[in-house]
C-alpha cells in the first residue's frame, strides 16, 4: 500500500501551498557587509569631506553599538523563519497614519483596449459579468491549489502572498490598522464566497456561489444590471466608502462611531471585509489609446472615492465605457501577485475573444441585498468633508502613462542587456539630464526565495552610474568611453539585483538594526541621524520611488515617496515599454512629463550608444 501510495502522490500535480514549510529562512547579512554597500551606496551624494565624517560613523557603529544590535537581531532571526516580516508590515504600512489610500495604494489599468474590448459605451455590465468570472476561476484555482507554483530559475518562491488576494481587507486602529483575511482553502475549510458591488454611493452584496456551483457570466450579468437600474433609478446613496480615504486615525475614530451608532453596522462592515473582492461601477468613461493610459490610470489611482473600497486588497473597477482597472491596498501584498491574478484573466478572455461561450441560462438565484448602513448627520458631514479633501489632494497630482513604442525587450535583449538594468540606467540620466544632480532611488527587489519573503530595496543610484551620466553630458568624452562606463554601470546593478534577491541587501538589515535599538529603548544611533542617511534615500526619502511590474501587458503605479519626488513604474513588454510617471503639482522643480520624455530620449540614446559601437 504505502508504494502505491508514494506513487500516487509523486505523479500528481504540485499544490499552490506545498512547499511553503520548506522554504528558507530570511538569512540576516554579516554586519560589515551591508555596511560597506552602505558606504558605497551614499558616495554619490557626498562631497570628499562629508564622506570622510559619515565613514567615521559608520566605523564606529560598527565597532560599538552596532555590533550589539546585530546580535540581538540574529537572535530574533533564531526564533522567525522571517525576522523581517511583521515588523515590515507594520513599520511601511500598518503605522502609517496618512491617508493610505491615497498615498500607498496601487493601482493599474486593464490592457483589453489592445485587443478584445476598445472602449464602447454600454458594454460596461457586460465585460464586467466576463472578466469577474474569470477572477472567480482564479479564487476557485487558488481555493484547490492548482494556481501554479512560481519559481526563479530553479528556487520555489513564496506563494504566501497569493492568499491575500481574495477575502482581506485592512482594518483601522487608532494607533495601527491590521489585515483580517478569511481565506481558506478548500483543506483548511469554509471561505467566504460573496461580493460587494459599488455603485452610485450605495452598496450591495451577492454570492458568487449558488446551490454548490459558481454562478455564470449571464448570471453575474442579471445581478450587476439589476444593482445598476436601481442604482440609476433611485437617489444617490451616502459614499460611505469614501470614508475609507480619511487618514488612518480619523477613519478609526469614525468606524467606531458608527459602530457605535448602531451595532448593524460592524455587522455590514465585516460583510465587506469578508468578500472575495469589490467590483466598482464607476460613471466615468475615461479616454484610452494603447500608447496613452494616463487617463484611466488617474482615474483607478484616484477616482471616485465613493466607488472604491480603499482598505480592500482587490477593487475591480468598470468604467462606464467598458474599460476598466485595478486599485488595491499594498499592505497585504506586492504588485506580482496581483499580476499573476490578472495576467491569467486576461489570457482566458483572450482565448474567448471576450465573449462567454457558454450556457445563457440564468437560475433562480436570490437578488443581490443592499447593506444599508445607518448613519446620521456627523456622518454625513464627515463624507463630504472627506470627498472635499481627497478631491483637492488628488487634484494636485500629475500622472501618466505612455508607452515608448520605438523598441522593447526583444532588441534589448539582442544587444546582450538586462532589460530592467536598461530602464533603470535611462532613468539616472534622465533625472540627471532633467534636475542637474544625481537622483537616490528606490527600486523594488523581490525576495520571495525566502519564507515569506517580500522586498528588498535596490539602489540605482551608484557611482558607477553617476560616471557613466557625467560622460554622457560631456561633449568631450568618447564614444567608448560612455559604452565602457554604461557596461560597468550595468554590471554594477546587476550584481546589486542578485544580491538584493537573496538576501544580501542592506536597506532591511539598517532597519532592522534601528526597530531592535527602538525596542530596547536605546537612543537612535549616529548612523541614522547623520545626513547622508537621508539624503542618500534612508527612511522612505528617495527622490525615485520605481519598481518593474514585469514583462506582460499590466502595468501599474504608486505615488511619489516624498513631495519633491517622482514615482515611476514600468512594464517591459517585446515592442515596447510602458512608463507610468507621477508627480506633484505644487513642487515646482518636478514635472513628470517632462521626466518621462527625457527617459524616451535616453532610451534612443542609449541604444545609439551600442549601435555606435558595432560600426
Amino acid at each position: 500500500v504505502c508504494i502505491m501510495e508514494k506513487q500516487v502522490l509523486e505523479s500528481s500535480e504540485e499544490r499552490t501551498f506545498q512547499y511553503q514549510d520548506s522554504l528558507p529562512s530570511l538569512p540576516v547579512p554579516p554586519l560589515n557587509e551591508s555596511l560597506s554597500k552602505y558606504l558605497d551606496a551614499v558616495k554619490p551624494f557626498l562631497n570628499q569631506e562629508e564622506y570622510q565624517r559619515t565613514e567615521n560613523i559608520v566605523k564606529n557603529f560598527e565597532n560599538g553599538i552596532g555590533k550589539e544590535l546585530h546580535q540581538k537581531l540574529l537572535e530574533r532571526a533564531k526564533t522567525r523563519r522571517n525576522w523581517l516580516e511583521d515588523w515590515w508590515l507594520n513599520v511601511a504600512y500598518l503605522d502609517l497614519r496618512i491617508s493610505t489610500q491615497i498615498h500607498c495604494n496601487m493601482a493599474g489599468p486593464g490592457p483589453y483596449i489592445e485587443h478584445c474590448w476598445p472602449p464602447k459605451e454600454g458594454t460596461q455590465i457586460e465585460r464586467a459579468s466576463v472578466n469577474i468570472w474569470h477572477t472567480l476561476k482564479y479564487w476557485d484555482l487558488l481555493r484547490t491549489e492548482k494556481v501554479a507554483i512560481e519559481r526563479s530559475g530553479n528556487a520555489v518562491l513564496d506563494m504566501n502572498q497569493f492568499r491575500m488576494l481574495f477575502c482581506t481587507c485592512k482594518i483601522p486602529g487608532v494607533t495601527r490598522d491590521s489585515i483580517g483575511s478569511y481565506f481558506k482553502t478548500e483543506t483548511e475549510g469554509e471561505c467566504p464566497s460573496h461580493l460587494i458591488v459599488l455603485c452610485r454611493g450605495r452598496v450591495f452584496a451577492f454570492d458568487a456561489i449558488h446551490e454548490g456551483g459558481m454562478v455564470t457570466p449571464p448570471e453575474i450579468f442579471r445581478q450587476l444590471t439589476y444593482i445598476q437600474k436601481r442604482c440609476h433609478s433611485e437617489p444617490d446613496g451616502p459614499g460611505l466608502a469614501a470614508l475609507t480615504s480619511n487618514e488612518r486615525t480619523k477613519w478609526a475614530e469614525l468606524r467606531e462611531y458608527l459602530i457605535d451608532l448602531d451595532p448593524k453596522n460592524l455587522t455590514l462592515l465585516e460583510k465587506i471585509q469578508r468578500s472575495l473582492f469589490v467590483v466598482c461601477l464607476d460613471d466615468s468613461s475615461p479616454h484610452a489609446t494603447p500608447e496613452d493610459y494616463s487617463e484611466i490610470t488617474r482615474l483607478g489611482l484616484t477616482g471616485d472615492p465613493t466607488v472604491r473600497w480603499g482598505d480592500k486588497s482587490y477593487n475591480s473597477i468598470f468604467f462606464s465605457n467598458g474599460t476598466c482597472s485595478a486599485f488595491c491596498d499594498h499592505s497585504p501584498f506586492d504588485a506580482m501577485a496581483l499580476i499573476t491574478m490578472l495576467s491569467y484573466a486576461e489570457k482566458k478572455v483572450i482565448e474567448n475573444e471576450g465573449r462567454w461561450k457558454g450556457s445563457d441560462k440564468v437560475r433562480d438565484i436570490p437578488w443581490p441585498e443592499e447593506l444599508v448602513f445607518t448613519v446620521d448627520q456627523k456622518i454625513i458631514n464627515e463624507i463630504g468633508r472627506t470627498k472635499e479633501l481627497y478631491y483637492k489632494k488628488v487634484s494636485d497630482l500629475q500622472l501618466l502613462n505612455y508607452a515608448f513604442t520605438s523598441f522593447g525587450k526583444a532588441l534589448i535583449k539582442k544587444k546582450k542587456l538586462h532589460p530592467d538594468t536598461f530602464v533603470q540606467l535611462a532613468l539616472q540620466l534622465a533625472y540627471y539630464k532633467c534636475h542637474g544632480r544625481p537622483g537616490c532611488c528606490y527600486e523594488t527587489a523581490m525576495t520571495r526565495r525566502f519564507y515569506h519573503g517580500r522586498t528588498e530595496t535596490i539602489r540605482p543610484c551608484t557611482m558607477e552610474a553617476v560616471e557613466w551620466c557625467k560622460s554622457m553630458l560631456d561633449p568631450s568624452d568618447s564614444t567608448y568611453r560612455r559604452l565602457q562606463l554604461m557596461h560597468q554601470a550595468f554590471a554594477k546593478h546587476n550584481k546589486m539585483r542578485k544580491e538584493c534577491e537573496n538576501g544580501k541587501g542592506f536597506d532591511r538589515h539598517l532597519l532592522g538594526l534601528l526597530l531592535i535599538a527602538q525596542e530596547q529603548g536605546l537612543p537612535v544611533p549616529e548612523l541614522y541621524m547623520d545626513n547622508a542617511f537621508t539624503i542618500s534615500g534612508g527612511g522612505g526619502n528617495f527622490i525615485l520611488s520605481t519598481s518593474l511590474t514585469g514583462y506582460t501587458r499590466f502595468n501599474g503605479s504608486v505615488l511619489p515617496m516624498v513631495h519633491h519626488g517622482y514615482g515611476f513604474f514600468y512594464a517591459i513588454r517585446d515592442d515596447r515599454i510602458v512608463t507610468t510617471c507621477s508627480s506633484w503639482k505644487s513642487c515646482p522643480e518636478t514635472d513628470a512629463e517632462m521626466l518621462c520624455r527625457a527617459v524616451f530620449q535616453c532610451f534612443q540614446d542609449m541604444l545609439q550608444l551600442t549601435v555606435a559601437a558595432q560600426l
